[in-house]
């Protein structure tokens, strides 16, 4: 992202103007752009023209648009972005009060204007603008007739390709059908692996599966690229690493982001820093619940007793239509800054976002046990059964 003007005032109040660079980043200008805002881009209206005949035709016309935005559509594996709103600055082909969709899109400048910046919202924009953050991953989780082809950015994770091959069981005396079914499959993949992934953005590859699935993959992908002499595989070797997973299910990405070894060779992302907060929070859960919380209102009295160290939150909470909902998990957010705390805000299309939100989106981890308030949860739940 792109960062063309910032003029932001003391009340909080101001526009910026941004240009999107890349796929992830139509991501984080879902998260900046919520309903009342006012956006300002070029866009394409249809014109009806009447001739000095009195035909009437009509004629696509590129103009620049101010929108006070009504309607907000993102499409995740497109990374298309969709503003419906209605115009509120005179143009000379669309009416004031007329309503107009505004499609953003990469390398294409908008000027967005809120009437309160908030911190949650300003930190976004640096981490967008900050090269650092892109840092990706790529993962092939499988298993004998199944892989998914992922990308594991610093916001989310996109499926890139589905691979689904039907493997015949291996019968006495007859493992052929078998082994030509299952060499079609990783030829299916290695190719999928080739047409999504760039070696040249991508540090790290993740092959992950249950048994030795992913020791034969990698065999059967070298052993080609040495007889074809595919010089992309063969330089971009060192880049792949052979982990465990369950299954070849996207939701097992989560245990190979959770491995050791991937852990150190990926310490500089975001997306093994989520998962590995969401994991610590499950370890205390489970071994000390006094000092692990999930749900607003705990983690809220967490804090006003200083005891939250590491804040788990999704970021799909900011996108809340209520202005004063919105604000109150801003201000959770800014409180448990000020006291010191770690805050990790996690993407809702994260394999770790998505285990988060089924958590109410909200949990906390704390710097020492409060059984009181663990007590007035079991006191309040008892009370609703």
């Amino acid at each position: 992202m792109k960062l063309v003007r910032k003029d932001i005032e003391k009340d909080n109040a101001g526009q910026v103007t941004l240009v999107p660079e890349e796929p992830e980043d139509m991501w984080h200008t879902y998260n900046l752009v919520q309903v009342g805002d006012s956006l300002r881009a070029s866009t394409i209206r249809k014109v009806q023209t009447e001739s000095s005949t009195g035909s009437v035709g009509s004629n696509r016309v590129r103009t620049t648009l101010t929108l006070c935005v009504e309607a907000i559509d993102f499409d995740s594996q497109a990374c298309q972005l969709r503003v419906k709103g209605t115009n509120i600055q005179e143009n000379e082909y669309v009416k004031m009060g007329a309503y107009h969709t505004i499609e953003l899109e990469p390398n294409r400048q908008f000027t967005l204007a809120k009437k309160q910046w908030d911190s949650v919202v300003l930190e976004r924009i640096e981490q967008a603008c900050d090269p650092a953050w892109s840092a990706d991953v790529a993962a092939v989780v499988m298993q004998e007739g199944l892989a998914h082809i992922c990308l594991v950015t610093p916001s989310m994770t996109l499926t890139r390709a589905k691979v689904e091959v039907n493997i015949p069981r291996k019968r006495k005396g007859n493992c052929s059908q078998h082994d030509r079914a299952l060499e079609r499959f990783y030829e299916q993949v290695v190719q999928a692996i080739q047409r999504h992934i760039n070696f040249d953005v991508v540090k790290c590859v993740l092959v992950a599966s249950p048994g030795f699935v992913r020791e034969q993959f990698c065999d059967y992908m070298f052993q080609q690229a040495v007889k074809t002499d595919n010089k992309v595989l063969l330089e971009n070797r060192s880049k792949f690493l052979q982990v465990h997973a369950s299954s070849g299910h996207k939701y097992s990405l989560k245990e190979a982001l959770c491995d050791p070894t991937v852990a150190s060779r990926l310490s500089d992302t975001k997306a093994a820093g989520e998962v590995k907060a969401l994991d610590d929070f499950y370890k205390m859960l489970q071994h000390e619940p006094d000092r692990a919380f999930y749900g607003l209102k705990q983690v809220e009295k967490a804090n006003e007793a200083m005891a939250v160290d590491t804040l788990l939150i999704s970021d799909e909470l900011f996108r809340h239509q209520d202005v004063a909902t919105r604000s109150r998990y801003v201000r959770l957010v800014d409180s448990v800054k000020e006291n010191a705390g770690t805050v990790r805000i996690f993407s809702s299309l994260h394999v770790s976002g998505e285990q988060l939100s089924q958590l109410t989106g909200v949990a906390a981890i704390l710097r020492f046990p409060v059984p009181e308030l663990s007590d007035q949860e079991d006191d309040s739940s008892s009370e609703e059964d």
